[in-house]
């Protein structure tokens, strides 16, 4: 976009008055860029805030009902609340793994209750079986490998 042209006046006081205007339309602008930009950020620390919160909620009523839970954050929510990580067993044989939800190839906007039809036991696909998996539920990291002895 171009700029604005402004004529410039004949008179000195008003060549003076315009340039004094066009100053403080300049730092005006400044100072509500800034404002916007801090606006912004308060209001995405709410969201990861919310977010985070909602990750929480969903772990505590997966605990409780023992069960996928809908509605359940999407992919992108539980990233955002600090849940990069979900927890998984084999329905038939009863393996825990850890699942990095950002590696998946599924849409963000994918509910992380959808997940328990499409993840998959690997130990049991060898085998020639397909069973979906148990929800558990959503972590910051994965669990650390218990050193076997």
């Amino acid at each position: 976009m171009a700029p604005k042209h402004h004529p410039t006046p004949l008179s000195g006081g008003d060549r003076k008055a315009l340039a004094k205007e066009l100053g403080r339309s300049r730092a005006m602008t400044t100072i509500l860029a800034g404002q916007a930009a801090e606006a912004r950020a308060k209001g995405e620390a709410l969201i990861r805030q919310a977010d985070k919160l909602l990750g929480e909620s969903f772990n505590e009523r997966l605990w409780s009902d023992g069960g996928p839970i809908d509605p359940s954050p999407t992919v992108d929510q539980a990233i955002n609340g600090g849940f990069a990580w979900l927890a998984i067993e084999c329905s038939r044989c009863k393996t825990r793994r850890d699942v990095d939800l950002a590696a998946l190839r599924h849409p963000p906007t994918t509910f992380v209750h959808d997940l328990a039809s499409r993840l998959r036991c690997s130990k049991c696909a060898k085998a020639g079986r397909r069973p979906s998996a148990t929800l558990l539920q959503l972590m910051s990291r994965p669990r650390q490998a218990v050193p076997e002895t």
